[in-house]
């Protein structure tokens, strides 16, 4: 029906009466998609489940490294196909450093996995993988069937180290991020079962016994994660967004109309609009064009994306393999007494870790890593010293400087390994990036553990000595190239990139400033350079 003197009246109410009703159906399957668990015990179960996955990769590298000494899983190996001891240890270093080939299958797969499953699938699927890796293992009657199913096991660790630290920084507060994927940190220290079963010498089960308790953590976390949410960035990749707001309300404790929860919500949904949107002079224009992940980590530009999947690549290099019952040994201790010394060297470790969980979002990123490095390299330094003296005393003033090495480390770099190289990277390629930084830190883990024996045999305590140098260098590194993330959503290191390439300056002056606009304000979308799509962003508003 028309007016005599305008358009129809359906036609002219149409447009108003239309977003009313789209408002109101969002709302209501914002609603319908509402989490039970909220606020701080939300918080604390994404932590425990998180905690029990890494609390599973530093069991299962706590046990290899205490069955290196081992007699009876070598026994296994020497009975079963070689006449001497010797050829038997390398048969079994053979089967521990299997792991990493399989670490670095799994990190690398999640380059293509990670964004089609989705965090929590891509957990649960390297949680099933460890558990059937266990069961082999455990199981094994052959050399053989040992190392495929630690290959196979190192699939499901590769997958779940990859992906555990995104997974766990995108459910969480700027305010609270550093200390809780630090107490991931924390737990990869776990391992003192190894020793009380160092006394089942007479029996295979102290080997078996250590590797089949990865069960129980891998059954934890595999369980545990189907009472958790999907993380809201993933949520709006797929379009999925009233289940983000949903998952953003639950984990702020705030209503979805919330202005807080609307900032957050809105600054995803800019972070995903202009993920395929890529800027071309040649062609005068803008055009959506699809990216393969590894294409995505060379993209310059605002987002930077090379530049910051380069500083995941190099802190996750920095983290290497130490096997402290293997270092006590070096000193000339027993093989009890080493193994002693290191377990409670793994409890000081521990300790040690948890004052970074209190300092870290306090202090920053930057001062921590620097402290940390400073500290590890005077240490390494001083054992060399001590290497080149002979005598009881330098092997226990040794002894303690390790436990030394450990403190330091633990508190400037244990954790931070696993929580920068998440937060520095945009959300198009935090999963391919992650992918590409753990598969370094496998890569470098193996190349350490195949040189680390060999130069102390040949270069002895000069070994200290490249430890302190690489310990030196990167100290300049942090300090010139990494910017400061404490404090920031994982959107505002967006919008800190995007200014540095702006004013072309470094970012990590910016990092440091204090009137950088919060992701999701106007100002912040100026910065990004996306006020033309700004109309295409449905904000959904609270309906009165």
């Amino acid at each position: 029906m028309a007016t005599p003197d305008g358009p129809p009246i359906s036609s002219t109410f149409e447009g108003e009466e239309k977003k009313r009703y789209e408002e109101t159906s969002f709302d209501a399957e914002v609603a319908s998609n509402a989490l039970r668990l909220r606020g701080r015990k939300l918080t604390f179960s994404i932590a425990f489940v998180a905690g029990a996955g890494f609390t599973l990769f530093g069991y299962d590298q706590g046990v290899m490294s205490a069955l290196l000494t081992a007699g009876q899983v070598c026994f296994f190996v020497v009975a079963v196909y070689v006449s001497n001891e010797s050829q038997s240890l390398k048969l079994f270093s053979m089967y521990l450093h299997a792991q990493e080939i399989g670490c670095l299958m799994g990190a690398l797969s999640n380059l293509w996995v990670g964004d089609r499953l989705g965090r929590r699938r891509t957990i649960v699927l390297g949680g099933c993988i460890m558990i059937i890796g266990a069961i082999l293992q455990t199981t094994s009657y052959s050399y053989a069937q040992l190392v495929v199913a630690r290959i196979f096991t190192g699939i499901g660790n590769g997958l779940n180290t990859s992906t555990v630290p995104s997974y766990h920084a995108e459910l969480s507060s700027a305010a609270k991020r550093g200390a809780l994927i630090c107490i991931e940190g924390s737990l990869i220290t776990f391992g003192w079962i190894d020793f009380g079963l160092f006394w089942a010498s007479g029996s295979s089960a102290q080997w078996r016994v250590p590797i089949a308790l990865q069960i129980v953590l891998a059954l934890v976390m595999v369980f545990g994660i189907g009472f958790l949410p999907e993380s809201p960035r993933w949520l709006v990749k797929q379009n999925r967004n009233a289940e983000a707001v949903a998952v953003i309300s639950a984990l702020e404790n705030k209503p979805p109309g919330d202005a807080e929860v609307q900032r957050t919500y809105h600054a995803i949904r800019e972070a995903v609009a202009i993920e395929d949107i890529v800027t071309s002079s040649g062609l005068g224009g803008k055009q959506n064009i699809k990216r393969s992940p590894l294409r995505k980590l060379l993209v310059g530009g605002r987002s930077q994306h090379f530049r910051r999947a380069s500083l995941g690549v190099i802190i996750h290099i920095y983290l290497y393999y130490k096997s402290m019952t293997i270092l006590f040994q070096r000193l000339g201790l027993s093989d009890v007494t080493s193994r002693l010394i290191a377990a409670a060297n793994g409890t000081e470790y521990f300790l040690a870790s948890i004052i970074a969980i209190f300092i870290i979002d306090r202090i920053g990123r930057r001062k921590l890593m620097i402290f940390g490095a400073v500290g590890q390299c005077i240490t390494m330094i001083l054992l060399a010293v001590l290497g080149s003296v002979r005598g009881t005393g330098a092997q226990v003033v040794s002894a303690l400087l390790l436990f030394v090495f450990n403190s330091f480390f633990a508190i400037g770099w244990l954790g931070m390994t696993w929580l920068y190289p998440a937060e520095i990277v945009g959300l198009e390629i935090r999963a391919p990036a992650n992918a590409l930084s753990t598969s370094s830190n496998w890569i470098f883990n193996f190349v350490v553990v195949m040189v680390t024996g060999p130069s102390f045999n040949n270069i002895s305590w000069g070994t200290y000595i490249v430890f302190a140098a690489l310990n030196a260098l990167i100290i300049p590194v942090v300090y010139f190239f990494f910017p400061e993330t404490a404090g920031r959503s994982l959107e505002d290191m967006d919008v800190v990139f995007a200014l540095a390439y702006n004013e072309g300056v470094s970012p990590v002056g910016v990092s440091l400033r204090k009137d950088i606009p919060l992701a999701g304000s106007p100002e912040a979308d100026r910065i990004l350079g996306i006020e033309t799509i700004d109309g295409k962003v449905d904000t959904p508003r609270k309906t009165s």
